[in-house]
Order: C-alpha cells, then sequence, then structure tokens
C-alpha cells in the first residue's frame, strides 16, 4: 500500500507496539500531525516543552521496559529535546526521538528553522538517522527501534525532512533487521561464568553491587536466587534502588558519597565484589586507586567498554546481565556466611545513617520517611537531583521493583515533573509521586498543565527551602 511519510512513521510506531507518544506540532512537523487523526491507538499527548516531552518519554521507558517516543519540529524544537535526550543516554534509557527537517532542497541553506540536529545529538545518542527518502522510513524506525532497546540500551534519533513527510511511497514493513557489524552480546562466556562461581564460592566476605542494568535487563528475579542462594549482602547504585528490596535482611543500602557509611564500608571490607550492571561511577568510588583495594572484583556488563574503564577487574563478564545470572545461577551452591552478615550488622550498629535532630520545623527528611510509611514503600518514586534526590534515596524505603526514578548520570534538574508525568502514563496502575525540590520544580512546572489537561495524577512533594540546597551544601 501507498502511503505518506507522516502515515509510515505512524503505522510504524503501531507496528512497534507504540501506544502513547509525547510531543509538541510547528511548521516542519505539521504534515506528521495532518495524519494523526487517521491513527486513533496513538495517544498523542501536548507537552508545554519539548524538554518535558523527552523526560516524560524517559520516565515511560523506565518504567515499562520499552522505549519512549517524543517528537518534536525542526529548529529549537528539536534542539529543545537535548536536554532530555542526553539524561536518558547517561543513563541507558531506551528511547526513540523523531524531529523534523527543512524540506531537502533547503538543508544547508541556513533556512528558517534549520538545524543541523543529527549533528548536535551525535554525542548524546546511541545512533541517529537523516531519512532522505520517504520509502526508507519504515526501515529506519525498525532499526531505531531494535537499536534503542538491545545490548546497551539508549536513545536513538530519527531526523526526516518535511518534504519526506508530505511525499508518498509503497510502505513495507521489514520483518527483521539486519544490522552487520551491530550483535550486541547477549551470554557470558563459559569459561568466565565457571571463574566467576569459583570466586563466590571461595570469597569469605562478598558483596554485590547491583546497578542500573539489574532494572533495565529485568532481572529481579535472577538477582535474588543468586543472592539468597550464595547469602550474598547487596548494596546498590542510587539508579540501582529498586533492584533488591531494602527490607530484605540482605539488603545493605547505598554507598558512596550521598550513601550510607556502612554501605560504603562493607564495600572497603570485602574480599570479593560482584558488580551487576554498574559502572563504578566516581560518585561511589571516590578516587578510583584507593578503592576498595583488599577486594577481587567481578564485572558483569552488556557494555564491555565499561569494563575495566575506571576499576580493574579480575573477571570480566560481556554480556546481558539477566542472562549472565541465569547462567551463573545454575553453578551457585548454597552458602551460609553467617560472620560476614553479622559483621555487617555490627556496621550498621557502629555507623547508623543520620538520624532526624529533633525539631519544631518540618523537614523533607520526615516528611520522605512519612511518605514512605504512609506508601508501605510501594509507590513509584520520581525525583529530579539536588538535596531531595539524596534525602529520597536515603529515607524512603524502596521494596517494590523499578520503584525509584531519577537522573544519575547527568544529574538533570527539572526531571522530576515531567518525568513522573511519563512513569504514570507507562504504569497508569501505580501510585506515582514526584519528590521535588523548589529549584528543579520550576523548571518544569509548566507539565502540571498536560497532566492536568490529561487526568494524569502524579502526586508532588516539593521539598521547598528558598534555596538550590545542593550548590550552597558545596559552596
Amino acid at each position: 500500500m501507498r502511503l505518506t511519510g507522516g502515515q509510515m512513521v505512524c503505522e510504524s510506531l503501531l507496528r512497534e507496539g507504540v501506544d502513547v507518544v509525547f510531543g509538541i506540532p510547528g511548521g516542519a512537523m505539521l504534515p506528521l500531525y495532518q495524519t494523526l487523526p487517521e491513527y486513533p491507538q496513538l495517544r498523542h499527548i501536548l507537552v508545554r516543552h519539548e524538554q518535558g516531552a523527552a523526560h516524560a518519554a524517559d520516565g515511560y521507558a523506565r518504567v515499562t521496559g520499552q522505549p519512549g517516543v517524543a517528537w518534536a519540529t525542526s529548529g529549537p524544537g528539536a534542539t529543545n529535546l537535548v536536554t532530555g535526550i542526553a539524561t536518558a543516554y547517561m543513563d541507558s534509557v531506551p528511547m526513540v526521538v523523531i524531529t523534523a527537517q527543512v524540506p531537502r532542497a533547503a538543508i544547508g541553506s541556513d533556512a528558517f528553522q534549520e538545524i543541523d540536529i543529527t549533528g548536535i545529538t551525535l554525542p548524546v545518542t546511541k545512533h541517529n538517522y537523516l531519512v532522505m527518502e520517504t520509502a526508507d522510513i519504515p526501515r529506519v524506525i525498525r532499526e531505531a527501534f531494535h537499536i534503542a532497546n538491545t545490548g546497551r540500551p539508549g536513545p536513538v534519533l530519527v531526523d526526516i525532512p518535511k518534504d519526506v513527510i508530505i511525499e508518498d511511497a509503497e510502505f513495507e514493513y521489514p520483518e527483521s533487521v539486519d544490522l552487520p557489524g551491530y550483535s550486541p552480546t547477549q551470554t557470558g562466556h563459559p569459561n568466565q561464568i565457571r571463574r566467576a562461581a569459583r570466586l563466590i564460592e571461595q570469597a569469605e566476605r562478598p558483596v554485590v553491587l547491583a546497578g542500573h542494568g539489574i532494572i533495565l535487563s529485568r532481572a529481579y528475579d535472577e538477582l535474588a536466587e543468586l543472592v539468597e542462594t550464595a547469602q550474598l549482602p547487596v548494596v546498590t547504585s542510587l539508579l540501582g534502588i529498586g533492584s533488591f528490596p531494602e527490607n530484605h535482611v540482605l539488603s545493605v543500602g547505598m554507598p558512596g558519597m550521598h550513601g550510607v557509611a556502612y554501605a560504603s564500608l562493607a564495600l572497603e571490607e570485602a574480599d570479593l565484589i560482584i558488580a551487576l550492571g554498574s559502572r563504578f561511577d566516581d560518585r561511589i568510588t571516590g578516587d578510583a586507586k584507593k578503592f576498595a583495594t583488599k577486594s577481587k572484583k567481578i564485572h558483569v556488563d552488556v557494555d564491555p567498554s565499561e569494563i575495566g574503564k575506571t576499576i580493574p577487574v579480575d573477571v570480566p563478564i560481556v554480556g546481558d546481565v539477566k542472562q549472565v545470572l541465569q547462567q551463573l545461577n545454575k553453578r551457585i551452591k548454597p552458602a551460609s556466611r553467617v560472620e560476614w552478615i553479622q559483621r555487617i550488622d555490627e556496621l550498621k550498629r557502629d555507623h547508623p545513617s543520620l538520624g532526624l535532630r529533633s525539631t519544631d520545623k518540618l523537614i523533607a527528611q520526615y516528611v520522605i520517611q512519612q511518605l514512605s510509611q504512609a506508601t508501605e514503600g510501594k509507590a513509584i518514586i520520581v525525583t529530579g537531583v539536588g538535596q531531595h534526590q539524596m534525602w529520597a534515596a536515603q529515607h524512603y524505603t524502596f521494596t517494590e521493583q523499578c520503584s525509584l526514578i531519577s537522573s544519575g548520570g547527568s544529574g538533570t534538574m527539572g526531571y522530576e515533573v515531567p518525568g513522573a508525568m511519563g512513569a504514570q502514563v507507562g504504569r497508569p496502575d501505580k501510585l506515582v509521586w514526584s519528590i521535588a525540590g523548589d529549584g528543579g520544580f520550576q523548571m518544569t512546572m509548566a507539565e502540571l498543565a498536560t497532566m492536568a489537561e490529561n487526568n494524569i495524577p502524579v502526586k508532588i512533594a516539593i521539598m521547598n527551602n528558598g534555596v538550590l540546597g545542593m550548590v550552597r551544601q558545596w559552596q
């Protein structure tokens, strides 16, 4: 059948299982919007700013495990997406971003609202495309979704000139993807699996460092099986919160500069660290040369470039963490590590997390603790970046899978409102709370209107201290 480029975009999105798109129209994008009434299955949420569209698609992707979709027009519409794209890229979140471009004949002429968005986003996308033929749209979108959600996930941008959107061509949607040279490793090498199992069996003081990769791969059950069989204490990175229930006896908490002391001390005293989908970022390691020097290290990551990048490892395993854990669990024998677990309990007693000081004022930490109790730790919590983010990580007890959504690597203020909107759209069955700082809230608060208009029932708790708290703290 013959379809216009705009129809091809919508039809292709439906073929990929997309049910919602976040975006704003504009001149070059209008031909695509003209086709939307023909596709009522495709819900369009009109945001108030393109940055909100990107963050919402990001939040949607994190809670569903499927690529979120945002689109915008050429020029400033496209550039307004960049912060959200970079946020997703730094946190390995699958997204497909579609931008309109000036007509092909005008490219390179400094036409009205022309911008080289593929060039601008090259450092912050997993891949991007400039589509020059209408007939290529189905193949490109098929490839974009495949790339975004395989291997190490990430955002993919598809830029389509206005005349390519208008023209028609024969629609052929490919059944499979053929990308020579792109074949992410999924399973761990058997020899490395054997070596890892042997180290775990021999270790006296092992600790699991669970990262965002556990959540991205939905490897919750596999992690729990490993931990409970081998009796391995678990610390989690900031984005790894929600990979393992914090009310579990083997949960130790978040280490690092904003974490609890006993979690960091557990890493320092360990004789084996098993890093699962964590990249040993600087907020956990501090001076990499001095980090956990007493321990051997197993590092599992789907991206080989992350292994050994900051911390030397003894057993590198490249592969999807879910599949690697399935392999590893077949070799792990039941173990008892009573003395080591008792030692960690001692660390918790000797180095407790900061309690709440006595005051007649309502303080943020107390509010978050009360929120945790009221929701029984079962809400999806979405934060921006700042003091409120760390208070949420420290004082909310996360008991559910994928329950903390936040900007980690990029540290993007303003993520909390649109990110929560996307999370609520993706999981309408869940209670979603946005815990916001007053600084970050004001950056993207226009999306309150979007949520009101679309009946998106996000709850928001603003920690209003009248200051950019993290900045003041560092000063």
